[in-house]
């Protein structure tokens, strides 16, 4: 018996507002960040939620502490195959970021998942920091092609210029600028220092900077002591960052679980919240053996007033 003419309009009529519903929130289009994370609610109210989960996280955390521990002391950050976790497992990247997060950079090593691109680009200047070039700077060269408003400073004393990805391209040399110096946890750049180290703040007021809207670190263990310093001189008011990409080398005594959970928590301290990290394999894969010491983190500050932040940018 064929069915009535009345089901097959109903089911018709379905099967088209369910496709119509799933292009409209399809992951793959960009309409899906803008619907989902802003149109729904404003943006405050969307942190606002973040932050209380992050919140919740925080506790569980401790919780994980005292299955392993049970004091942070005895937790070991690599333990042996009998116990199932490792430092990673306790701060992970709970926080969602409320704009488009995509990877800026190679797919491989010097790639950095990227928070809100398209808002810092709509600003008519932007400030970009990287320390750790190492002769690739992909990361680096999307940014100032997808802002070109930017402008991005670039530190590094093992090497003298830019990775070949900037110093190739003519168009954005101009706004590309290097020292072969070093970040520290304090100034020491004399003339008869080698390297010179420079603090963050030092550089920001060297270039006459109030504000980096991109911050990339990958120092090989001086992220520690550079971060130490720059977080303790701005926790009485707002971190002058709008989102950081961190390299963390967490071995060389810096991988004990008290040393590193106070770090870490220092960061939490002055509102930078991770929403990324994945972890560094090409390391693993070099160093046969080793422990997973390396991992890659995104951060969002979720203080001040900056383009992931501000309601203008929408």
């Amino acid at each position: 018996m064929p069915p009535r003419p009345s089901v097959v309009v109903l089911a018709t009529f379905i099967a088209l507002s369910f496709l119509l519903l799933f292009h409209q929130f399809s992951f793959s289009s960009p309409s899906y960040y803008r619907d989902v994370f802003t149109r729904s609610r404003s943006l405050k109210a969307w942190l606002n939620d973040e932050e209380e989960r992050y919140m919740a996280l925080i506790q569980d955390r401790q919780q994980l502490i005292r299955k392993w521990g049970p004091t942070e002391v005895e937790v070991q950050p690599y333990p042996s195959h009998n116990k199932l976790y490792t430092l990673w497992d306790f701060f992970i990247p709970a926080f969602q970021c409320p704009h488009r997060v995509e990877r800026i950079g190679t797919l491989g090593d010097g790639g950095k998942w990227t928070c809100g691109v398209d808002r810092i680009a709509k600003q008519d200047k932007c400030v970009i920091y990287s320390f750790g070039v190492n002769n690739e700077s992909s990361f680096e060269a999307d940014l100032l092609r997808r802002a070109p408003g930017c402008e991005a400073w670039g530190y590094d004393y093992s090497v003298d210029r830019w990775g070949p990805e900037v110093y190739n391209d003519p168009e954005l040399e101009p706004r590309a600028h290097f020292e072969p110096w070093a970040l520290g946890g304090s100034n020491h750049h004399e003339d008869h220092d080698y390297p010179r180290y420079w603090t963050l703040d030092s550089l920001m007021e060297l270039n006459g900077h109030t504000f980096i809207d991109i911050l990339k670190i990958d120092i090989e263990g001086g992220e520690f002591d550079a971060l130490t310093s720059f977080v303790t001189a701005h926790a009485e008011g707002d971190l002058p960052v709008g989102q950081l990409q961190l390299e963390i080398h967490a071995r060389a005594g810096r991988e004990r679980f008290e040393y590193f959970n106070k770090w870490w928590a220092s960061l939490e301290a002055v509102g930078l919240r991770p929403f990324w990290t994945e972890p560094n394999m090409v390391y693993i894969n070099i160093v046969r053996g080793a422990a997973p010491e390396l991992a890659e983190y995104s951060f969002i500050n979720i203080r001040g007033n900056h383009a992931l932040l501000n309601e203008a940018f929408n």
